[in-house]
């Protein structure tokens, strides 16, 4: 059986990314068109000079390009759907493609959403109707990673203890980092998160405001921690992430050069550990845009997860505790103090801030 799949948010020219769009719809297509038994069938932009480019690119007909989603999912019916517009419209679109009826798993870009509540919606309606909702967290599959989180569930280090990010902000690059750390801790639920950030100079990413500094403390309900400091101070540890252990540290994209090492209790020097030349964002592929390689590897795992009928670690639940910790350190950042989980605050605590005037950046400090 072939699975047939619909990509919403084409974006505009894949080859000149900004802030605005990377036109990830563009690298989601490419990657399940390299599956086996897949196939992209159909498009929808609300700009539709985007769609038409994009419908060329995959040499898709012209009645399968649409400015309309919901008309393409009654026209087309595909299988997978993968959604690639801006954080703020994910939950309606996610939603819509859910109560259509005719689709059985949704795959987004992350971040998941643009506030906690908006998470949990779209988590609840994919789960009431048995559709598959996953994210795009493809740097999961990377080999740095993967042998990382080996060592680690082989007790190399010992117990985990902490896990520290020095690669990384809280939203954007915080989807990617927060959630490979609770990959590294076996996927515990988060308890409490305390933090606090720094807003100064405007930058705003996918239409959301984006913190320039940050530092965050959380701990899962085994007792393994987590902590990133982004922007300034975040040269803190000399890796971008190192996993300590009570037997010995995991460090991945170390100042030494080496992507992976470890050290055990007792080792005077670090260990290199063949990765096989990937790093924090991909592989070098000939022909491909860098970094293409682990996003045909979470297609892979979404449409195996499919075809199996299981539950994908890179589906919402997992996605779920990385955004609970997010805009769990926003909302500790607003209350001055530790937020406990479950996050009763429904709203995106920064973003708030922000609009009431109360974290304001400094137009001063923008960069001409």
């Amino acid at each position: 059986m072939t699975e047939t799949v619909a990509v919403i948010g084409t974006g505009p020219d894949p080859e000149n990314p900004t802030v605005e769009g990377f036109a990830m719809g563009y690298r989601h297509a490419e990657s399940f068109e390299n599956q086996p038994d897949c196939e992209v069938v159909a498009c929808a932009d609300i700009v539709p000079e985007n769609a038409e480019a994009f419908g060329r690119t995959f040499d898709l007909p012209d009645e399968h390009v649409f400015e309309d989603y919901e008309t393409m999912l009654d026209a087309v019916e595909p299988d997978v759907v993968t959604v690639a517009v801006p954080p703020q419209i994910h939950e309606d679109v996610v939603v819509d493609c859910a109560r259509s009826g005719v689709v059985s798993a949704i795959h987004a870009e992350k971040p998941m959403a643009h506030t906690w509540g908006s998470a949990q919606r779209m988590a609840q309606a994919c789960w009431r109707r048995d559709v598959q909702l996953t994210f795009n967290r493809q740097r999961r599959f990377g080999k740095p990673f993967r042998e990382a989180r080996r060592l680690v569930d082989d007790g190399e280090i010992g117990d985990l203890q902490r896990v520290e990010t020095t690669w990384s902000d809280l939203y954007d690059t915080g989807a990617h980092t927060i959630d490979l750390t609770g990959m590294f801790a076996g996927e515990a639920e988060p308890a409490w998160v305390i933090a606090q950030i720094d807003y100064r100079e405007e930058d705003v990413r996918f239409g959301m405001h984006q913190e320039n500094q940050a530092w965050a403390l959380w701990e899962y309900e085994t007792g393994v921690q987590g902590v990133i400091s982004g922007g300034t101070g975040s040269g803190f540890a000399d890796a971008a992430h190192v996993l300590r252990g009570t037997e010995g540290e995991i460090r991945l994209d170390s100042d030494s050069g080496n992507m992976l090492e470890i050290r055990r209790a007792g080792d005077a020097e670090w260990q290199a550990v063949d990765v096989d030349g990937e790093d924090l964002h991909g592989a070098n592929a000939a022909g491909r845009q860098y970094g293409s390689e682990y996003i045909d590897r979470a297609a892979a795992e979404v449409l195996a997860a499919l075809r199996q009928g299981r539950e994908s670690e890179l589906g919402a639940r997992n996605g779920l505790k990385t955004a609970e910790i997010i805009f769990g350190a926003y909302e500790s950042a607003r209350k001055r103090g530790r937020v406990d989980f479950p996050l009763e605050a429904a709203d995106n605590a920064f973003e708030a801030l922000v609009a009431a005037g109360e974290l304001e950046f400094d137009p001063t400090e923008r960069e001409d």
